[in-house]
């Protein structure tokens, strides 16, 4: 059976089925219970399965984010919801020094099978404190896997399958594309997602939309922005191939790559920083392979530039990329004469 679930509801859903199925999973986090996590992704689960496995935790980070760790450690498969990305700061040392590390520290002898879920991003005026991306930080450090969906279907499959692995995951959804009733969204996020449930393999990045004369590289909020900016880019012409990474680590090397041998053109569309972040990454692996890629145009980047996310709605709108800023950076790329192969770099 199909029907059409928001990402909230999705992730919801796919908790529900995987607590059913392994008693094991619970989860653990700032108002999960009753309230049903303040971006619903916990919806309804206090009262199908208790509060010994649906738990309230005081405002610790630290404490429930390390009690995660010991659990995960001694067999269970939590999951731990850090209510905002912004706030890892708080509790790095757990995240870091020991939910990445201690498998590596113990030499493999132990599993840690432990799912980190925050909120990301921003597009609604919480300011410089509640709403950064930062994935690229996370995927930075070895020991995690970064999961970052941009749809229900999407959103779905993949919490099954973070909460499947035995290792630590991190799994970022965008406040912006969780169909929050009280928060306007990109509708593009909510689509059909089966009942039955399934996975969804790490490292496969999905092509959103075929097309011939340029690629955009994107993730989460990013891939409704970009969707609509190919339906305007397509009006004029110009074709637009979208890859959804899915997944930030590990990362679909081999789906970018085909996409920019096909089309010649690459424009990554991030909502992180652009300084040392994934934009970069993703035009280094185009820069590597340089023997095997013929590019038409230098690589476009649009991030959010140095500065923290403003409250202001104008300068918040101004530093996120928009569906505006992306049109414009493909129709350069599409215009610019065909140069030696070089790298360029431009954010919103």
């Amino acid at each position: 059976m199909t029907r059409k679930l928001t990402m909230a509801q999705a992730v919801s859903e796919a908790i529900a089925q995987e607590m059913s199925r392994d008693p094991e999973v619970f989860v653990m986090g700032e108002d999960v219970g009753k309230y049903g996590g303040i971006f619903s992704a916990t919806s309804g689960l206090l009262d199908k399965f208790g509060k010994d496995r649906i738990m309230d935790t005081p405002i610790s980070e630290t404490a429930f984010i390390g009690a995660g760790i010991g659990a995960a450690a001694d067999g269970m498969r939590p999951i731990v919801e850090l209510m905002f990305v912004d706030f890892f700061g708080v509790c790095m040392d757990m995240i870091y020094n020991h939910m990445a590390k201690n498998i590596y520290m113990a030499g493999g002898n132990i599993r840690l099978p432990m799912v980190l879920m925050a909120g990301i991003g921003g597009g609604y005026n919480d300011a410089a404190q509640h709403s950064q991306c930062l994935y690229a930080t996370f995927a930075h450090m070895p020991g995690m896997k970064v999961v970052v969906p941009s749809n229900a279907y999407d959103a779905k499959g993949l919490m099954m399958q973070a909460i499947r692995d035995d290792n630590p995951v991190v799994f970022l959804f965008h406040k912006g594309i969780m169909g929050l009733s009280w928060m306007s969204y990109f509708e593009g996020s909510t689509n059909e997602v089966p009942e039955a449930p399934y996975t969804i393999p790490f490292g496969e990045a999905r092509i959103v939309r075929e097309g011939a004369d340029v690629t955009i590289v994107t993730l989460s909020q990013m891939v409704q922005k970009a969707v609509l900016a190919a339906e305007e880019l397509a009006a004029a012409g110009i074709s637009v191939e979208i890859v959804d990474l899915r997944t930030v680590v590990p990362l679909d090397k081999d789906t970018i790559l085909r996409s920019v041998r096909k089309t010649g053109r690459l424009l990554i569309a991030d909502e992180d920083y652009l300084s040392y972040g994934l934009s970069g990454e993703i035009a280094a692996v185009i820069a590597e392979n340089l023997d095997s890629v013929a590019l038409k145009a230098p690589i476009r980047r649009l991030a959010v530039p140095d500065v923290p996310i403003p409250f202001s709605r104008p300068l918040e709108q101004f530093v996120i990329p928009q569906v505006s800023a992306i049109v414009a950076a493909a129709r350069a790329l599409v215009a610019a004469p065909q140069p030696a192969i070089s790298l360029e770099e431009t954010h919103a």
